[in-house]
């Protein structure tokens, strides 16, 4: 009877084992920290003055289909600009004079790459450097023009309307 129960409880164990690292395989693939790709892969790397909350592993998109992830995101201390190395799958090829956007999906969702095709005949290649792109939106950049410009349109009108 001790040789059964110890069978037994060997077998719950592997049982409970294999359900943690089931849960543990969902949570990391949900939360994007984790992703399995046997496809063929090439990578080009954009530069940006902004990338805004870009972060490693986030999507890049183009007509709104998952082409590939952000690899790694480094500072050039020469240009003063953000390089973001993207891994392409090889089976999307775009032409050299495709752009780089940073997007938003929705309103406050995570930002992704989005890349806008260009007519080129040539496509881009392992390693190639993309230097069209637009950078992140900053909320607050957009914000302190707004009432920048508003207090300015409010002194106008003040001279404007005071008596000569």
């Amino acid at each position: 009877m001790d040789m059964q129960t110890s069978k037994n409880d060997v077998w719950v164990g592997l049982f409970v084992l294999i359900g943690a690292v089931a849960i543990l395989f969902l949570a990391l693939q949900s939360a994007n920290l984790l992703s399995l790709n046997f496809e063929k892969t090439y990578h080009v790397t954009g530069r940006f003055d902004n990338v805004g909350g870009v972060k490693p592993k986030a999507a890049v998109r183009s007509a709104g289909v998952v082409v590939g992830r952000v690899e790694s995101i480094s500072f050039d201390d020469k240009t003063f600009q953000a390089n973001i190395r993207l891994e392409l799958q090889s089976r999307y090829a775009f032409p050299k004079d495709s752009s780089l956007k940073i997007l938003t999906s929705g309103l406050l969702g995570e930002q992704y790459i989005g890349i806008e095709p260009g007519g080129d005949e040539r496509n881009f290649a392992d390693g190639d450097v993309i230097t069209q792109t637009q950078s992140a939106i900053v909320l607050e950049n957009l914000i302190s023009q707004f009432l920048f410009s508003k207090a300015a349109d409010g002194s106008n009108n003040k001279e404007a309307e005071a008596p000569k």
